[in-house]
């Protein structure tokens, strides 16, 4: 199970502290489903109806993927694909996008540079490959764009017809300008549930199928989602979702209105903009809400380090452990001990980041920088999903103590109406 340390924020807090009465009604609209957007909390019952037989088509489609080529470009945007890019980074490394002997996954149509298109396209070269096409109405530009792009590439080196083999589409059920395509051309397809909004839906075909065409055990990752669903159910101040909801709401209050989100694994990158999104388009809303940002530590202490223990006292810092390490390297020895380290020399480098880790925490606690930290066993299978299902948790019981609605993004739909009207001519 998360679990979570509020010992770095307590001095922070007034003498009444974290109010786990709201987050109580909060867990209880929730749970009863009966808040504002519980038409899309289907999320909650996700991890169990996929292990109850949904995974199995996910599966056989992730073996078809990879006999039929080495890359399978993802198409998509924000809960389309970050998702599966945190999962794939973190559990495989921030240099790689595979386990060692799996099929590559690459992304695209989460942006609008050619520059970017034509770099994609270089890397695939004259390889073999698939394209999974994520969008729930297949109506947002940039995704829509993207998956034009990776349709004329297939058919371009397979033909129309036997091009069709190599896409496969994760979509709405049954409406849509991507369901209808899907439909007209005979795509394998996948189902984006209708009661689960695209930044809720990492453990869907939206996330699970580029997982696993990668290499990772998606049982694993809804098993211990499962898991920690069923212990996040505690109606209790001793729940960590109500604990972590209830200090980032209480700390908001006294002023702390920017989050920073920050881990000592390179790997996590993807997972922060997964978090970042989620917390974002949920609580953003009505001229509220804590700013969600991130930082990757070691390295950003020796940039964004100095305005988080010397800047403005508006923010607080969450940060995610891993209580031990895949695996271990020791410092070496060496002759004549030129830099001074020798002091060091035999030492793991895990256990010299974990004192690092101690080191910070402490400095920035003295410099008004309030700590929360999350942590998680291992960064495995396990440890992903337990995370995922945490912070999706956590995130629907504090935007409901704020008093938004957790599921709707009102605001993102301004920009699409100004572009399409510009683009059109309209404007």
């Amino acid at each position: 199970m998360t679990k979570v340390d509020l010992s770095g924020a307590a001095q922070f807090f007034d003498a009444a502290g974290p109010d786990f009465a709201a987050a109580a009604e909060a867990h209880r609209l929730l749970a009863q489903r009966s808040g504002p957007g519980g038409d899309f909390t289907g999320w909650l019952d996700l991890p169990q109806k996929m292990l109850s037989g949904g995974i199995k088509p996910i599966l056989s489609a992730a073996q078809k993927i990879k006999k039929l080529g080495q890359v399978l470009l993802v198409v998509g945007i924000g809960g389309s694909y970050l998702g599966a890019r945190a999962a794939i980074e973190l559990l495989h490394g921030a240099n790689h996008n595979r386990a060692e002997g799996e099929t590559e996954v690459w992304f695209m149509g989460n942006t609008l540079s050619p520059d970017a298109i034509n770099e994609l396209i270089a890397v695939l070269g004259e390889r073999d490959f698939c394209v999974n096409v994520i969008s729930k109405s297949g109506g947002t530009l940039e995704p829509a764009l993207g998956f034009r792009v990776a349709k004329a590439l297939l058919e371009r080196k397979y033909g129309r017809t036997a091009a069709k083999k190599h896409m496969f589409v994760t979509t709405d059920e049954s409406h849509g300008i991507l369901r209808s395509i899907a439909d007209a051309e005979g795509y394998e397809s996948f189902v984006i549930p209708a009661d689960v909004g695209g930044r809720f839906s990492v453990l869907t075909p939206v996330g699970l199928l580029p997982m696993a065409v990668a290499g990772i055990d998606i049982k694993a990752v809804l098993e211990a989602a499962n898991a920690e669903l069923h212990e996040l159910d505690l109606r209790s101040p001793d729940n960590p979702a109500w604990q972590y909801a209830a200090a980032r709401q209480h700390l908001y209050r006294r002023g702390k209105s920017i989050e920073i989100l920050a881990s000592y694994e390179p790997s996590f990158r993807f997972f922060a903009e997964w978090w970042k999104q989620l917390y974002g388009e949920s609580e953003g809303k009505n001229g509220i809400g804590i700013y969600p940002a991130s930082v990757e530590y070691n390295a950003d202490l020796h940039s964004m380090g100095q305005y988080i223990q010397d800047g403005p006292r508006t923010l607080f810092e969450t940060v995610v452990m891993f209580d031990s390490c895949l695996t271990g390297y020791s410092v070496p020895f060496e002759m004549g001990d030129a830099d001074g380290l020798n002091y060091l020399a035999g030492r793991d480098f895990g256990d010299i980041a974990r004192t690092t880790a101690q080191a910070v925490r402490s400095a920035h606690i003295a410099g008004g920088v309030p700590n929360i930290t999350v942590s998680v066993p291992r960064r495995d299978e396990a440890g992903y999903g337990a995370l995922v299902a945490f912070f999706e948790m956590s995130c629907a019981i504090s935007a409901y103590m704020s008093g938004v609605n957790p599921f709707d993004q009102p605001g993102v739909e301004a920009y699409k109406k100004n572009m399409f009207a510009m683009l059109k001519g309209e404007n």
